[in-house]
């Protein structure tokens, strides 16, 4: 079963198109038929190891061949069209780092690669987007694998690419370097560049990608904002904690209000299952007014990727 915010797979202004693509190696089939379009801003690919994330991307970036389908950047087939290279870059998670280069000797490599002018100027561009050049003449293999990442992601960057994809970018990031590159990755796609990440940490997913396509198996199980996914998950009833002065009488009140389905009382307040949270919303304020109740806070507690995740592993 897959999960789509009003059926629409499409973007406004797709930059990134795969149309039923597949693709298998031997009896194993790692993307089964996924049609999926991406453009300006953040999109997280999310899905757990082996869902096939990798494979996409490499199917996006040219690096492998569909076995069906098609996959169109820019306007162009990746396989056929290497001037593309020029505007599409790729993040991959593997190290994918020469340890005996300089990080500037290294994104230096990439810029000359790219058959860039003016490389020294791209270089120290691509060095200052990522807040490397305290240490950008040092070699990368005293590097840590966080600044490895950095390294990788300023490659990526020199040729001021119009898509990029990041394939686990975050791995091995400190928490300072984890909310740096984060912030740098919100502010590219604010300006209007594709940001594909794949990440299988949610919250991760969860501070950077305004929609989110999940995968599960290899095919697509969701596609849209949070808000979207979790609205479309109508059998799964939503859970909301209420802390309140007075939770038993409360429970009871609740009893009769459509859509709640479930209600657990604790020390300080209750666990409310409901399938028609509008309708509870109504309710708690009339509840708390006429019976004189008090209501301290009222928060859903599945609003999450974990959430949706978990049911889309289920529905999987």
């Amino acid at each position: 079963m897959a999960i789509s915010a009003g059926g629409v797979t499409v973007t406004a202004e797709p930059t990134v198109v795969t149309t039923e693509v597949s693709k298998w190696f031997g009896q194993k089939v790692a993307v089964s038929e996924v049609s999926v379009s991406f453009g300006p801003g953040i999109t997280g690919l999310l899905g757990p190891n082996g869902a096939g994330k990798t494979t996409l991307m490499r199917l996006i970036t040219g690096l492998q061949v569909p076995s069906a389908g098609s996959v169109s950047v820019l306007g162009v087939n990746p396989r056929l069209d290497v001037d593309v290279y020029r505007r599409l870059a790729l993040v991959p998670e593997e190290e994918a780092v020469y340890g005996s280069h300089t990080a500037r000797e290294f994104i230096t490599l990439s810029a000359k690669l790219s058959g860039l002018k003016s490389v020294s100027d791209h270089v120290e561009r691509a060095i200052d987007t990522v807040d490397l050049a305290d240490s950008a003449d040092r070699k990368l293999e005293g590097f840590s694998k966080g600044m490895r990442q950095r390294a990788k992601v300023a490659a990526a960057l020199v040729t001021d690419p119009t898509v990029l994809v990041l394939d686990e970018p975050l791995n091995g990031a400190d928490p300072v370097q984890r909310a740096e590159l984060i912030a740098l990755f919100k502010d590219l796609g604010e300006r209007g560049r594709t940001i594909i990440v794949s990440s299988h940490v949610l919250s991760e997913v969860e501070r950077m990608a305004g929609r989110v396509v999940a995968m599960v198996d290899g095919r697509l199980a969701a596609i849209g904002t949070l808000a979207e996914i979790r609205s479309a998950m109508t059998e799964r009833p939503r859970i909301v904690t209420v802390l309140s002065s007075q939770p038993r009488p409360l429970a009871s009140a609740l009893t009769g209000v459509d859509g709640v389905v479930g209600i657990g009382i604790g020390d300080d307040g209750l666990t409310i299952q409901t399938t028609n949270p509008i309708e509870l919303s109504h309710a708690l304020p009339q509840i708390s007014a006429g019976d004189g109740i008090g209501l301290s806070r009222v928060q859903p507690t599945d609003e999450s990727l974990e959430t949706v995740f978990r049911y889309l592993m289920e529905q999987g």
